[in-house]
């Protein structure tokens, strides 16, 4: 197998972790908007010091970048908090698994984020495996109790956090693979490093901005958190840099397609560390969007 396909399986599964202590996080005194924060004000400082390293190791310079990384960088930015915000505060309405799953809604929007912004296509075999995926989601839109008609059970709360979170998200996945493709330098793992420290310099500062003006006390609140949050960060860390190597090498769409895998990581934690049951139903949309994820591999 190709080393991208490696590096997006080790990216789900530290995000996985990372998703599990966000959900902590949320569960104890954090807001959303701090647990959001925390991600990013732990892991900014060591990526940044991990360039400035490997700057000095390899004897490389800051490339000239394309007026538009830094739209990129804005554009992934803000998407990646508006997706995280959605899926932590998705976490308090459906369970750990069903709530990652939602999330990888991302994966068909990618595609076609993907194919407007950037001109990245797929195979008709791909597009097929990602569809089969979107039928596993629809059956988790409805709802856990299966009453009342079906629109209303379809269009829930939960599926419209799901939703968002994976048009957010697929919107970033896009621009930081624009990001890291606008760095004029050849060494990939380098401009996904630069990428990625630029991204969470400019999400911190966004995030300090907000729960400055409209969440006093946050921030202490994070700083005080530090052992969980701390640990949280390295793994936000760990799954960011696999993640911007692998749209260094691959386009958003297949990594994102492999990177469902997640879901494998998420329903053994709902079940064996949260305790959560699912429905059938639940279990049903799940097992089709892995078999989307095996069809997805085979046609790469």
């Amino acid at each position: 197998m190709e080393y991208w396909i490696y590096i997006t399986i080790a990216a789900a599964f530290a995000q996985n972790l990372r998703f599990m202590l966000q959900k902590n996080l949320k569960s104890t005194h954090l807001s959303t908007a701090g647990a959001t924060f925390a991600r990013f004000f732990y892991s900014a400082p060591i990526i940044a010091l991990i360039v400035v390293i490997y700057m000095q190791i390899r004897g490389v310079e800051i490339p000239a970048a394309q007026p538009v990384f830094w739209t990129y960088v804005v554009t992934g930015g803000l998407g990646q908090i508006v997706g995280t915000l959605c899926v932590v505060a998705l976490f308090s309405q459906r369970n750990f698994a069903v709530g990652l799953t939602f999330k990888n809604t991302e994966v068909i929007l990618a595609a076609v984020v993907g194919l407007i912004v950037l001109g990245e296509g797929l195979s008709g075999l791909g597009v097929f495996a990602i569809l089969v995926g979107f039928v596993g989601l629809i059956l988790l839109s409805d709802t856990p109790d299966s009453s009342g008609p079906l629109l209303k059970r379809i269009f829930n709360p939960a599926a419209g956090l799901g939703l968002l979170a994976g048009m957010a998200f697929a919107v970033s996945a896009v621009s930081y693979r624009g990001g890291v493709l606008a760095l004029g330098t050849e060494d990939a793992f380098f401009r996904a490093n630069l990428t990625l420290a630029v991204v969470t310099a400019f999400q911190t500062s966004v995030l300090a901005l907000w729960l400055g003006l409209r969440e006093t006390g946050q921030i202490g609140k994070v700083i005080a958190s530090w052992r969980v949050a701390g640990v949280m960060g390295i793994m936000s860390l760990i799954g960011s840099l696999c993640w911007f190597t692998a749209f260094a090498l691959q386009t958003a769409a297949y990594v994102k397609g492999l990177g469902q895998v997640e879901l494998l990581f998420g329903a053994a934690a709902s079940y064996f560390y949260y305790n959560e049951r699912s429905t059938r139903r639940e279990v049903a949309g799940i097992v089709i969007l892995l078999l989307s994820i095996l069809m997805l591999v085979l046609v790469i």
